[in-house]
């Protein structure tokens, strides 16, 4: 008892310090702990730095700035679990500051958590190992750096953690990470789609929604789909659906569902195991709007992706579902709805369908919604309806549609207008809809759109008005509205798209004479020889729009081309103005006659009708006349009225054409002296031609053959022109001097062809051709070189015994210098001479 009394009693070693507890209210003296060499000691400061940290965001900043960022990195690598453990749980607590997140990336401490991950850590490290990179990822450099040094692997085995804090906090880091496509895919090579539906069976919804989140993000990538269906992700969608308490998490699951439906094979899936019907049964049911329009948007993209999902979803009534939600109060609803059915119009099937089940009128009235966004989704839905499909274009003038659309042209939004544009070129194929389309100012309102810098209102405007100006209404409306000028300058886009449909607009507006003149005056003519002179910008309307445009207006056609075919009909106002080079403008007759007297050649004018009357129409050819070959056409107007007078002789026409050159010279100075200022200019009216016109009625109606009226016309140009010319004698024929005698006569370069006398070979072709076409006979002008021009005409050889026989037509070209009324066979060395020579 005595000797353990003493021992008790004995003084401690000399080199051992007795504890000594300390407690501090200072941070600085806390962090200056950190760099203790006792464990203890650093556990403990460790511990007291997270609780402060976790009091607020000012706390953190006043630790960065106290330097504890840099020993706490160091410490959760520490030997000691405790302190490794109190340190993780410091920054993890600390992350959420900018100025941690900023330190931590300088010091590269994202490997030493990363390592914190591993199982034999305990739940605690784990909890806030997972928490501080959680914060870290949601930045791009901190998710590379993750990816790089493997922590999606630990990531993925803690999603089974029974920690729930650990499984929130590893799935939200997931989720930040999966934002990338190379984490999608290791995702599912790391098996990780299993654990994140299991966690779809959590009892904490905010792990539920993240869990979700992150699976709407990796099933973008194919192979994770797969992945996600071999697991029975899909039954454990629709189960997810069909459970009331997770009405809030319905919006998600119907995200994931919207991908996985890209896949031909979950549409087959779900149809054989009845998913797709309860999908859709969902979808019409009343819920969340955003659940309803996540349904809207999920079979939107099943559709897109191939015709036999559209087939499948057709078969299980898919047009009453999306038909139901255009009725539900909510924009997001109805907009993906008409969406979807734009997609499913892909089919025909389904096109009728929506039609068959009155689901046409509700999208027509969506045009009046006041979202715009609505009214764009509304009008793709009716592109899509009536694409091709004229039954639902007329179901939609019945719904009063075509005013709407008309007014939808005047909306800011590119699709909203490109799409009502589309729909209206749909309608326009019917002559009903588009009188009642044009009769809503259609073309005027489309004016505006041609101005728009979006390809896309380009192109769907320029077709429209293809579609609006078939007919002389809509060339009209186009004209007087402005809109020549701005399609006009279409013809130069560098979008192949809207150059090719604005020649097409160009083709159909050439129609008539008034809006082809009016196009050439804007410059139509030389964009398209430019554009049809290039292989990489030709296209087959800029062809057909540069021939159209010719056609309508003859007296460039024949100043550019030198050639004017049969069924080139011209009439009064038509002049010749000469060759002119490719790419260059052909002037105006009203210009011409403004310049002043020169050298050059003169311009030859036709026009035999007087002012007060009005010009008659050319002879009509039917296309059967037009295609037998020398056929006469049909008498025009003025030959019908002019049958009763007599063919004036020879002998009087010189006394004739002295009468008419007084009575238009009288008639000349009457309209100088009558006529105000600011009238019209009107060209000459030449009384000699219209005299010219009623002999040739006169002379080549009684006559049937096309061969006798080729050859009695020949003579009576001749006989106008100053008689046949011995081609030895042609040097004098003094035509040039007569030219400028009445150039000099007329105070004008523009000379009535009635009033030449002595007339060359291209005075004469012009006038047999211009003769011809009042009288209905057939035939061609052919500009050549060195004054030279001829005329062409087909017609059958019929020897003895072919009576009744289809026989090949020739071409002839009718000597009107020489031997007038002589046929020569084209390419024979007379022809050739006639026309060479």
């Amino acid at each position: 008892m005595g000797k353990k009394a003493k021992k008790e009693a004995e003084p401690p070693a000399k080199d051992v310090f007795d504890p000594l507890p300390i407690e501090s209210k200072n941070a600085a003296t806390v962090v200056l702990m950190l760099n203790s060499p006792e464990e203890e000691v650093l556990a403990k400061a460790c511990e007291a730095i997270h609780r402060y940290a976790e009091k607020g965001d000012d706390n953190k900043g006043t630790l960065v700035g106290l330097g504890a960022v840099e020993p706490l990195s160091k410490l959760i690598s520490h030997q000691d679990r405790l302190v490794r453990r109190n340190a993780v749980m410091a920054l993890g607590a600390m992350a959420s500051h900018n100025e941690v997140k900023r330190c931590v990336k300088k010091l590269d401490v994202i490997p030493s958590v990363i390592g914190r991950l591993a199982p034999e850590e305990d739940v605690v490290t784990h909890e806030y190992a997972t928490l501080f990179l959680a914060y870290l990822s949601i930045e791009y450099t901190s998710k590379v750096q993750i990816f790089d040094h493997d922590g999606l692997d630990p990531l993925i085995q803690l999603l089974s953690s029974p920690d729930p804090d650990v499984k929130k906090n590893s799935v939200e880091c997931i989720y930040n990470l999966v934002q990338d496509f190379p984490s999608r895919a290791a995702v599912r090579e790391l098996k990780g789609v299993p654990p994140l539906l299991e966690l779809l069976q959590s009892e904490f919804p905010l792990i539920q929604q993240i869990a979700l989140k992150t699976l709407a993000m990796v099933t973008n990538d194919a192979d994770s789909r797969v992945a996600l269906r071999e697991n029975q992700g899909l039954d454990r969608l629709l189960e997810f659906l069909g459970t009331k308490e997770f009405t809030d998490l319905h919006v998600e699951a119907l995200r994931v569902i919207s991908n996985c439906l890209e896949d031909d094979e979950a549409v087959q899936f779900l149809q054989e195991t009845g998913g797709l019907d309860r999908l859709l049964l969902f979808t019409a049911n009343p819920s969340l709007p955003e659940a309803q329009m996540n349904a809207a948007r999920a079979i939107s993209r099943a559709a897109a992706k191939s015709s036999e999902t559209r087939k499948i979803l057709h078969e299980h009534d898919v047009e009453k579902v999306l038909i139901s939600l255009l009725a539900v109060e909510h924009d997001g609803v109805r907009g993906a709805a008409c969406h979807a059915i734009a997609v499913m119009c892909d089919n025909l099937a389904n096109k009728d369908a929506f039609r068959n089940h009155e689901g046409v009128r509700p999208v027509v009235q969506l045009l009046s919604s006041d979202n715009a966004e609505v009214k764009e989704a509304a009008a793709l839905a009716l592109s899509s309806l009536t694409n091709s499909n004229q039954l639902n274009a007329y179901a939609v003038f019945e719904a009063e549609g075509a005013e709407a659309l008309v007014q939808q042209l005047a909306e800011t939004r590119e699709g909203a207008v490109a799409f009502s544009a589309a729909v209206l070129t749909n309608m326009a194929a019917q002559e009903m809809l588009r009188s009642s389309i044009l009769s809503h100012g259609a073309v005027q309102s489309l004016t505006q759109p041609l101005l728009s810098s979006s390809s896309l209102v380009l192109s769907k405007a320029t077709l429209a008005l293809a579609a609006l100006c078939c007919d002389s209404e809509g060339r009209t409306e186009i004209r007087n509205s402005g809109g020549l000028v701005p399609l006009v300058k279409l013809l130069n886009s560098h979008h192949t798209e809207v150059r090719r449909n604005a020649c097409w607009a160009a083709l159909v507006c050439a129609g008539d004479e008034p809006t082809a003149i009016e196009m050439c005056k804007l410059g139509a003519l030389e964009i398209l020889q430019d554009i049809n002179s290039s292989s990489n910008l030709r296209n087959k309307f800029s062809e057909a729009a540069l021939h159209k445009l010719l056609d309508s207006n003859l007296s460039v056609k024949y100043s550019l081309t030198g050639y004017l075919s049969p069924s080139n009909i011209t009439t009064d106002g038509f002049y010749d103005p000469g060759q002119t080079k490719t790419g260059h403008r052909v002037p105006a007759l009203e210009h011409l006659s403004k310049q002043d007297v020169h050298q050059h050649r003169a311009v030859i004018l036709v026009n035999g009708k007087p002012h007060e009357q009005e010009t008659p129409e050319p002879a009509h050819v039917d296309e059967k006349q037009q295609d037998s070959p020398g056929a006469a056409r049909s008498s025009s107007v003025l030959s019908k009225s002019s049958t009763k007078d007599k063919t004036p002789s020879k002998g009087k026409s010189k006394g004739r054409k002295e009468d008419e050159k007084l009575k238009d010279e009288e008639e000349t100075k009457h309209q100088q002296e009558t006529a105000p200022e600011n009238m019209l200019w009107v060209p000459p009216h030449d009384s000699a031609f219209q005299t010219l016109v009623i002999e040739a009625s006169n002379l080549v109606q009684p006559l049937h053959e096309p061969r006798e009226q080729a050859i009695a016309l020949a003579k009576l140009v001749s006989d106008a022109m100053g008689g046949s010319v011995e081609r030895e004698r042609l040097h004098e024929f003094i035509w040039e001097l007569h030219l400028s005698e009445l150039k000099f006569e007329l105070k004008s370069n523009v000379i009535p062809i009635g009033k030449i006398q002595k007339g060359i070979y291209y005075h004469r072709a012009l006038l047999f051709k211009v003769l011809a076409d009042r009288v209905g006979l057939s035939c061609s002008l052919v500009r050549g070189e060195y004054n030279r021009a001829w005329n062409q005409v087909l017609l059958v050889d019929r020897p003895p015994g072919t009576a009744g026989r289809h026989l090949q037509p020739e071409t002839y070209i009718v000597d009107l210098m020489h031997r007038p009324g002589h046929l020569m066979k084209d390419n024979s060395p007379e022809a050739i001479q006639y026309q060479l020579i």
